[in-house]
């Protein structure tokens, strides 16, 4: 959405040569919330989407409604940002479900699952499909009203120490990556590692970990990692879709004018958008450089690609059989993702296949 369209739509206008004060300005209240964010400021896509949408908001209702962005371990560490929006501690937070993976699995669906939906998948999952209905539902029971606000897009596969040939070579394999990829690696004989995202580099270096996975090449390059680790994966099956969101206490979200929950929405939408652009733009010139000073790329064999589904199907299965919120949500995105599929293969695959194949 372009910016003048969006401040249009929110309520602003001109009016004799000058900026008018929005019409909502006048009579609704002032608002100042904090929000936790789970990233640091070095990643400024990731991070500078809560950014972008707290300016939209304060635009759109001329400075009545301010949210001040703290990025991770400013107020709380990163993981804790999920218990200090339960808690309201703080009003939101703007971070990836799946770090909440060890809470309830279930939590992931919220951003990614392996070999789930890429990014437009989602969208329509959760706009016009059930997504949206059945998490807001379950976060609710935690005090949480989770909005999408943000996109990786695919993800790379990591960077990596040695070449992963066969299947073989991933049996103690040392990695850096948690939730429901770690589940799956582990069934292939890899040992994840949690490790948080400024200790990765120097595990990496000193060889206490094998492998990493992070995002992308623009903040994959931001942080190192090709100086200490030659092969660069793809792609990154356990995010095929990675979506970002926004967490609001219920409560606080409950007190709000219409008019400031419409726009909270609108430009959480927006910055949700800007996101998966400004990767789609910077990823292409991070790789080109990457690749020009040495990273050497990788795809992973078709081999690994089938154990690794292959696993993560049985561990879908197992964590169906022994939690039945998960099984419900599951059930429904596997419906939904299979169509997607079907209609990506026809037109949208086919078009992109062809234009890789052009010199």
């Amino acid at each position: 959405m372009e910016r003048r369209s969006f401040l249009k739509n929110a309520g602003v206008g001109l009016a004799a040569g000058t900026v008018a004060m929005p019409a909502i300005a006048q009579s609704a209240p002032t608002i100042k919330w904090r929000l936790a964010s789970s990233f640091p400021k070095s990643l400024d896509t990731i991070y500078g989407g809560a950014e972008v949408m707290a300016a939209r908001v304060a635009e759109a209702t001329g400075g009545k409604f301010q949210i001040q962005v703290f990025a991770g371990g400013e107020i709380v560490p990163g993981p804790a940002v999920f218990d200090a929006v339960k808690d309201n501690t703080v009003e939101m937070a703007h971070t990836a479900s799946y770090y909440f993976f060890g809470k309830d699995p279930t939590y992931a669906f919220d951003c990614t699952i392996p070999f789930g939906m890429n990014n437009r998948q989602t969208d329509a999952w959760m706009r016009y499909g059930n997504g949206g209905k059945l998490l807001g539902a379950f976060y609710g029971k935690s005090n949480i009203v989770p909005i999408p606000c943000g996109n990786t897009g695919t993800q790379m596969g990591g960077w990596f120490r040695k070449e992963i040939k066969t299947v073989a070579d991933i049996h103690g394999l040392k990695i850096r990556i948690g939730g429901f990829a770690g589940e799956v690696l582990t069934k292939l004989g890899a040992v994840p590692q949690q490790i948080p995202g400024g200790d990765i580099y120097p595990s990496l270096e000193k060889g206490t970990i094998d492998a990493a996975e992070w995002v992308g090449p623009y903040d994959d390059q931001k942080l190192g990692f090709n100086k200490v680790a030659k092969y660069y994966y793809y792609p990154g099956w356990w995010e095929g879709g990675p979506q970002l969101s926004v967490y609001v206490n219920s409560a606080k979200y409950a007190e709000l004018p219409k008019e400031y929950k419409a726009i909270l929405h609108m430009a959480c939408a927006d910055a949700h958008v800007d996101m998966m652009a400004k990767y789609d733009a910077k990823n292409p010139i991070a790789l080109k450089q990457l690749v020009g000073s040495g990273t050497q790329l990788r795809q992973f064999p078709k081999a690994v690609m089938d154990a690794s589904y292959k696993a993560a199907m049985e561990v879908y299965a197992e964590t169906s059989a022994k939690n039945a919120e998960f099984k419900k949500i599951y059930d429904d995105y596997k419906k939904f993702i299979a169509d997607e599929v079907l209609w990506f293969r026809i037109a949208e695959g086919s078009y992109s296949n062809y234009l890789a194949t052009l010199k």
